[in-house]
């Protein structure tokens, strides 16, 4: 059965594709087809072509894919498309979501557009796709015309035989191992993390090359890594660095083998965080704060962007620590780099794009958000203190953090303009904090951000969902529960907000 337009259209996700694309989950029907990938891929063709101006057939494609169980039909679906179309299309398997953004880069590839089929950190049952061009990944605009050319376009069966296939992976290991060489002891050393102990945590996702491709192949102990083996069930835990169990599982990793530090990346290696040898978390501020705190020697003054929720603590860091400029700007990856690349070309030095999430971009590097790029940055820094018998945490020890944290996510219920809806709440939030004598942070980007003697809050929308996170952050003990009842005061009489989760 054809998938309808209504359909289609509701498979946009940000800048990304995403659905349902194998049954086994209760009350989750399959929403991404192979058949719905099959157009969406030819929908792709489409506007690539107009991007490019060029002719359907003059088109050079790659596509390739996480470890996910849904991959391979989709793959098959996607390719045939591409065939059919007339494409030059180009099979490179198992890779990294900034691996496939690298084949336009390489001039061993030079494609004009990539096809990656991932849904990143997502449960198993769940698949997309992500695309790009020479310039990025596309904008959110960019897939609605994608899925609207889908939804005129038929299935098409193409002959599969036309398919060429090459090994992006290794080209892109390659790139990685030279950057390392070059950042040490130059090309012409051939293992320069000898005497290094570094443990990988792939999740059983894309990562487990960097373990093997990467720090083996340049002499680094990587005894201890754990689930590099390919298995989309994830039987683990989830690949997601965010994730609690998997945080958790790369610190026991850390801790048992004695490695000098412990990487964890999610399912497609566009997000990492790490692992300290004394088994500290750097992940969220920390992260941010660390790799700012690489770059500052050579971006002095320059401005860091990420995303809204980071911390007062993180602002001071980056402004008394390392005097650089932080520029607190809007949720969402795509939404932090594009300002980052926005504020270079105004002539503004900003080499670091980034999200408490995870995801990182750098202006060296094609402003990409790539986890292995991140690892590679930290893991060359780790490799120069130790020569300095000095520690990787010294980078950050004057960090500070406060003392409570937490978020609360309030739905919207029965109100289908959420949006519209959680806009007007917004507006008579700020309002009555006004009126009540609470500062406003000055500039915002993002929601309304309420300024407290020993915190902050900030209530937004979700980007996607009907939901409204509020993110508390408090200095004193107690503090965050103080606020946010302030915060409950303040949006009384919206009968369609649930704000029962702010006296939790």
């Amino acid at each position: 059965m054809n998938t309808s337009e209504k359909d289609m259209m509701k498979l946009a996700n940000g800048s990304d594709v995403r659905g349902v694309a194998v049954e086994g989950v209760a009350d989750e029907p399959v929403t991404l087809t192979e058949e719905a990938a099959n157009r969406i891929a030819a929908g792709f063709v489409e506007f690539l072509a107009e991007r490019v101006g060029c002719s359907k057939r003059d088109l050079r494609i790659a596509v390739g894919h996480d470890t996910r169980i849904s991959a391979h039909p989709l793959k098959k679906a996607v390719l045939s498309a591409l065939t059919a179309e007339g494409c030059v299309t180009v099979d490179c398997g198992l890779a990294s979501t900034p691996a496939m953004f690298m084949s336009t880069v390489f001039k061993s590839t030079q494609m004009d557009g990539a096809i990656m089929i991932t849904a990143s950190h997502l449960p198993y049952n769940r698949n997309g796709l992500k695309f790009f061009t020479v310039d990025g990944g596309v904008e959110h605009e960019d897939i609605l015309q994608i899925l609207r050319n889908a939804c005129r376009l038929p299935e098409q069966q193409g002959e599969l035989a036309h398919v060429q296939r090459y090994d992006l992976m290794e080209r892109y290991c390659h790139f990685l191992r030279k950057k390392i060489r070059q950042s040490l002891d130059g090309e012409a050393v051939n293992q320069p993390l000898k005497g290094m102990h570094i443990v990988v945590d792939a999740g059983n996702g894309a990562g487990g090359f960097f373990a093997t491709q990467i720090l083996g192949r340049l002499g680094a102990d990587t005894t201890g890594s754990v689930y590099l083996e390919p298995d989309g069930h994830f039987p683990n835990h989830i690949p997601n660095p965010e994730n609690k169990q998997a945080m958790a599982s790369i610190q026991k990793a850390v801790l048992s083998s004695h490695a000098d530090l412990g990487l964890i990346f999610d399912t497609d290696v566009d997000r990492m965080s790490a692992v300290l040898g004394n088994g500290r978390e750097i992940s969220r501020n920390a992260l941010i704060a660390m790799i700012a705190a690489i770059l500052a020697p050579d971006y002095p003054g320059s401005t860091i962007v990420t995303d809204s929720v980071t911390s007062d603590e993180l602002t001071e860091f980056l402004t008394k620590k390392l005097g650089l400029k932080h520029h607190r700007y809007m949720r969402g990856y795509k939404n932090v780099i594009d300002e980052c690349a926005r504020l270079n070309r105004a002539g503004i030095v900003s080499p670091l794009a980034i999200e408490t999430s995870g995801h990182g971009a750098l202006s060296e590097n094609y402003y990409l958000d790539d986890g292995a790029y991140l690892a590679v940055k930290l893991l060359v820094a780790a490799t120069k203190m130790k020569r300095q018998g000095k520690k990787l945490s010294a980078l950050i020890k004057d960090l500070g953090e406060p003392l409570e944290a937490r978020e609360y996510r309030m739905r919207i219920v029965g109100i289908e303009d959420f949006r519209g809806y959680g806009e007007g709440i917004l507006k008579t939030f700020a309002q009555r904090a006004q009126e009540k004598g609470i500062k406003l942070a000055d500039p915002n980007y993002e929601g309304v951000r309420l300024v407290f003697p020993d915190g902050w809050a900030l209530l937004r929308m979700s980007l996607h969902d009907p939901n409204m996170p509020l993110n508390v952050e408090s200095r004193k003990e107690g503090g965050v529960k103080a606020i946010a009842a302030q915060v409950k005061d303040l949006l009384e009489g919206f009968a369609s907000l649930d704000t029962s989760v702010l006296d939790s």
